[in-house]
């Protein structure tokens, strides 16, 4: 299905080490692709999203758990993180970039997902079950990881791409997919198959999803 109208798309990305990251060709690929769609870029290296600590997690419970008005201090508390989950919430595609660190996310990421999935804003309990509000959307991640995580014993190890797919799936997203570009500590003949390997699926999926003119 393609994004017949003019669209949002989000891009996250934590790439530090800039255009030496495999993960970034990746990214790369996908963008040029992309068309009829304004891109939005957050950059979790220079934009570093909020942790959970003892006064925004206190004022996230009050007001999204038990419906209390904040006051001014903690509505201060809440603010990048109602900033990020608003931009999330405004984009139709949302693209999640980032090398896979000991077996998981970055920390930077992690605390960019804690910051967005929100009780009442992307996600919800109805009639005693989870409920994700951001159906009709749709969410990629791009993964790079040194080892090869195709089989055992590495792939009951990858927590990274295997998370993300599942933090979108409980927000509701119409549309969830994943590219992991693993091998990128191998032999170089390894690494290249597999980078082009996942190059060529990034951009076959932003054809398949934008309106190709």
């Amino acid at each position: 299905m393609t994004l017949g109208k003019k669209s949002k798309t989000l891009i996250v990305q934590y790439t530090p080490r800039n255009e030496r990251s495999s993960t970034k060709k990746i990214l790369d690929a996908f963008i040029g692709e992309v068309k009829n769609s304004d891109i939005e870029k957050l950059d979790l290296t220079k934009d570093v999203p909020d942790f959970f600590l003892e006064k925004n997690l206190d004022a996230y419970i009050h007001r999204n758990y038990l419906g209390e008005t904040l006051s001014a201090e903690q509505k201060n508390s809440m603010d990048k993180m109602d900033r990020m989950t608003d931009q999330l919430k405004s984009a139709d595609v949302v693209v999640v970039a980032y090398p896979m660190n000991n077996f998981s996310m970055p920390a930077a990421v992690k605390a960019w997902f804690d910051s967005v999935m929100l009780k009442g804003q992307t996600w919800d309990v109805k009639n005693g079950g989870y409920v994700g509000l951001m159906n009709g959307k749709k969410a990629l991640t791009l993964v790079s990881a040194g080892a090869i995580y195709a089989q055992e014993p590495m792939a009951s190890m990858e927590h990274a791409l295997s998370l993300t797919n599942l933090e979108f799936k409980f927000m509701g997203y119409s549309d969830v997919r994943g590219i992991l570009a693993d091998g990128m500590n191998a032999d170089e003949s390894v690494k290249l198959s597999n980078l082009e390997k996942s190059v060529k699926q990034a951009k076959s999926i932003a054809q398949e999803w934008y309106l190709q003119k």
